[in-house]
């Protein structure tokens, strides 16, 4: 068996090396090949020194090597751009999560104006909370559990919604706030068809 000097991922004698170990296991037969290189893998995990490209730590603690395949089943996902907390660690939780919480906070209020009879102004409240949440994801660096998607995904996410709410709760019916004519003319045509 030929044994080659180690080197860096992708450069020239790591491709000659694998050059080497094509034509080895060519010649040796491609099934002890195949299998004396799993072992050669499975001797370098368990001694803990895994060579080439290598992940985190796998369950057991041990570094573990990595494929460019994707996996068949993912178990784990990354967090999304700006998901950071919000505050320092040494923060008390709500604090970093502040983003999130006056989010909901502001939407809870709304529902709670709108339980009370105060509908226009507890659906606007709401609209408006996620308007906020929509400036907060565009212009905070790290919004903690407030960031879902992409900083892209959930500005549109968020401020379209709000604003949607926003324009429905001031058109709503008795004495709407705002009246858009061909909304009007419309929903007559549709009704009368």
């Amino acid at each position: 068996m030929n044994v080659t000097p180690e080197a860096e991922p992708g450069s020239e004698a790591d491709a000659d090396a694998d050059a080497a170990a094509e034509a080895e296991a060519e010649g040796e037969g491609v099934g002890e090949g195949k299998s004396e290189a799993k072992t050669e893998a499975e001797a370098e995990l368990e001694a803990g020194s895994a060579k080439g490209a290598v992940s985190a730590p796998g369950p057991d603690g041990e570094p573990r090597k990595v494929s460019r395949r994707f996996p068949l089943f993912t178990r784990d996902t990354a967090r999304p751009e700006g998901g950071g907390r919000a505050a320092s660690g040494d923060a008390p939780a709500p604090a970093r999560q502040w983003p999130l919480l006056s989010v909901v906070s502001l939407v809870g209020l709304g529902l709670i104006l709108t339980a009370f009879d105060v509908f226009r102004v507890g659906t606007i409240l709401i609209g408006v909370a996620l308007l906020a949440g929509a400036v907060m994801r565009w212009w905070l660096p790290g919004v903690g559990m407030l960031a879902v998607r992409s900083r892209f995904t959930d500005m549109v996410t968020y401020g379209s919604l709000g604003l949607a709410i926003v324009l429905l709760s001031m058109m709503a019916q008795p004495k709407p706030w705002l009246e858009i004519p061909f909304l009007d003319d419309t929903l007559h045509f549709t009704i009368s068809s």
